[in-house]
Order: structure tokens, then sequence, then C-alpha cells
């Protein structure tokens, strides 16, 4: 069955979209403490910090190439039944990893499963809910709708953040370690669950009527494959940095406690969160590009501060500052990958930009896992500075002169 891209009601709309947030909601809790527990659970079970590189980049090869596959089922088949079906795969990963510690079973379940090792939204869940929200989300609400969007999961994972530090919580009333971080996985089960049926709310796609794919790309193939280039070099610079391989550099450096580890992650989300509806306001006043690489230069900055900071609090300052301006991104780069591609393009758009990221992202982690057993462990986190420093100069370049039609 072939779909269309058909105008909904406002209310509907609405109501779209927040199935949407609160779905993501629950997904991004289950990710935020996930990304802080695998890397102790596997630690916990023997392997070692090139296994947990090999398995992030494992887990992110397979997101993206199972992204790519939804881009495809994506313009034929119901967005919703998709969604419902990867709600399951999340169940079943979380429950998978609650019992199992051979390393090549982990690795199929990093590759076939939702494992998400990155504090950012990778997974093939993302171009589905972008579509669905590009069709609920009018033109002058759309930047301010995609800043929701990412508010309600940036809120999520900061929670889920600092739920990361119950299985030391729960040792103090003499539960062991190890069942306490098979307990969480099976959170992580449930919370697919509660994702699904939040799903279920959202309305169909309606099929095609003249027969076209929703997600076909036409004009706006030369922008998009630019910006799906742009991203790749942003997300494999991020690649070096994932958060469950900042949170083993902080374990190694300084010795930080996993309920110390929760509690800053549980900040840094917080505060993540709370600057997305800054960088919607922002980009009314100076533009979406400007406001993508001007706070993104300076949070980069920080990294590579903090990455040869040698004192714990200054490195933990210096990693807030920057988590505070990093994501201000996430919603602009979205509403502009949206805004400047024609209606019937968004949903292939939303693919093709995040497809490349994954991939470009999968080959960060084990290289960061390689140069964290060298001479100088903070390489990864300065080579992650320096080379998102390259990609903002890169696309203020390239697009300073591709406008939104509300900047227009």
């Amino acid at each position: 069955m072939q779909l269309s891209n058909p105008e909904i009601s406002v209310g509907t709309g609405a109501s779209a979209a927040r199935s949407i947030n609160i779905a993501r909601a629950f997904r991004d809790f289950g990710d935020g403490f996930v990304t802080v527990l695998l890397p102790v659970a596997l630690v916990a079970r023997g392997h070692s910090t090139v296994e947990i590189g090999v398995l992030a980049t494992t887990a992110l090869l397979g997101s993206a190439l199972t992204t790519l596959g939804v881009g495809w089922a994506g313009a034929r088949h119901d967005p919703r039944l998709l969604l419902l079906i990867y709600s399951g795969v999340m169940a079943a990963t979380g429950l998978l990893l609650a019992v199992t510690g051979n390393f090549p079973a982990l690795l199929a379940i990093a590759f076939f499963g939702t494992v998400n090792p990155t504090a950012g939204n990778v997974s093939p869940f993302v171009p589905l809910e972008h579509a669905v929200l590009a069709r609920a989300l009018g033109e002058k609400g759309r930047t301010h709708g995609f800043a929701n969007y990412a508010l309600f999961g940036a809120l999520a994972a900061a929670a889920g953040a600092l739920a990361a530090g119950s299985p030391d919580l729960l040792a103090h009333i003499g539960i062991a370690r190890e069942t306490a971080l098979s307990a969480m996985f099976v959170l992580y089960a449930l919370l697919g669950l509660a994702a699904g049926v939040t799903y279920r709310l959202v309305p169909p796609f309606a099929p095609s009527v003249d027969g076209k794919p929703a997600s076909a790309l036409g004009p706006s193939r030369t922008i998009v494959y630019k910006l799906a280039g742009l991203f790749s070099l942003d997300a494999f610079a991020g690649g070096l940095a994932v958060q469950s391989l900042l949170a083993l550099w902080l374990f190694q450096k300084f010795g930080l406690s996993l309920w110390a580890a929760g509690l800053f992650f549980f900040w840094a989300g917080v505060l993540s969160a709370f600057s997305l509806p800054v960088a919607a306001w922002l980009a009314k006043h100076i533009g979406l590009i400007n406001t993508m690489v001007w706070t993104h230069i300076p949070s980069s900055l920080f990294m590579i501060l903090a990455a040869v900071s040698p004192r714990l609090d200054v490195a933990l300052g210096l990693l807030l500052a920057r988590f505070a301006l990093s994501q201000m991104d996430v919603p602009t780069r979205s509403s502009y990958v949206m805004a400047v591609v024609t209606p019937p393009e968004r949903a292939a758009a939303a693919s093709l930009t995040n497809v490349p990221r994954s991939l470009a992202s999968a080959a960060g982690p084990a290289i960061a896992g390689l140069l964290f057993t060298g001479a100088f462990p903070a390489l990864p986190l300065i080579l992650c500075g320096v080379l998102k420093i390259v990609y903002d100069l890169a696309l203020l370049w390239t697009f300073r002169g591709v406008k939104p039609p509300e900047e227009a």
C-alpha cells in the first residue's frame, strides 16, 4: 500500500504530535539509563573497553541500516504500524540484555535491537516520528513543534540518567548489583511496550491517490545530499564521544561513582532540555542556520577544554556548559530540513539525513575505544570538538543563502 501526505485538521495534528512526544519520552527515559548502565553491566560481565567500543559501533551500524529500511518502508506502509513493530523490538532488546552476557549474542542484540549508546536520538523511530510531525505541524508551528518534541525527549533522558543510580541505591537494601542491573533492562523493555501503546493513538496515514510514494525525492535532492554529507561529519565527531564512552572516561580518569555519574548526566540532560525552547526563540531572531552554528561552536570548545582539564570539578563544569549548548541545533536542524524540501519529500529527507548520520557515527565509538587504551585517553574528546567546529563552519558557508520560507 502506498501512502500520501494529506492535510489533517488542527485538532488531529495536535493529538498526533502529543502522542509522538509522549512515546518519545518513554523511549528516551529508557535510553537515558541504559546509556550509562550498559558499559557498567558489560564491565561487570568481564568485557573489555575495546569490546564495549565495538558493541557501541555495532549498535549504531545496525540502527543506520534499519533506518535505511525504514526510509523505504515508510513510503509504502503506515508509519504507525512500523512504530508499533519497533516498540516490540525495544521490549525484546531489554529482555535479552537482562539475561545475556555472551559477547556474540550481545553483538546480535546491539545490531538488530534498539540499543542506543549515544545521548542523541539515533534510531529507526526518528524518521517515522519526523514524518508524522511534519504532517501534523503547520509552517508557523514547525520549529516550535520540533523544539517541544526534542524537549520531551531531553527531559525524559535526563530523568533516565538520574535513574541510572538505582543499582547503587538498591545495593544499600541488600540487592546484588547484577540483579539490579538486570531489573533496569527489564524496565527498559516495559518502556518499549508503553511507547507502543501510545503510538496506537497516532492517526494512520491515508493511502496515496496518485500512486506516488510519499517519500520520493525530487527537486530538493541536491540540498538533501549536501545536508546529509555535512550531518555525517558532525555525527562521526559525536561518535567519538558518545555518552556511554564519556561516562567510561569519567569513571576511569576521575574514579567517578555510578551515582555521581547518574546525577551529572541528569543535570546535563536538564540543561540540554531547557536550551531547546531557547533555540526556537533564537531561531526567530537570527535564523535557523545561525542558531545551529553559533551555539554549536562554543559547545565544542567546552568539550576540548574539559578533555584537558586535570580536575574533576572543572571538567564537569565545562561539560555541563557544553551540554547547555550542544543540543540547540537539534530542533533547528530538524525544522530546517523539513523547511527546505517540498512536503512530499519530507519523509525521505528525514530518512536520508539520518541514515548517513548513523553510519558515520557508527565508526566513532570503536575508534574511541581504541584511543582510550592509549597514552592520551582524552584524544577522542578533543578530536570530537575539532571536527564539530569544522562541520559548523562548512554548514554556515554552504547554506548561507538557502533560507526557509519564514526567513526568505
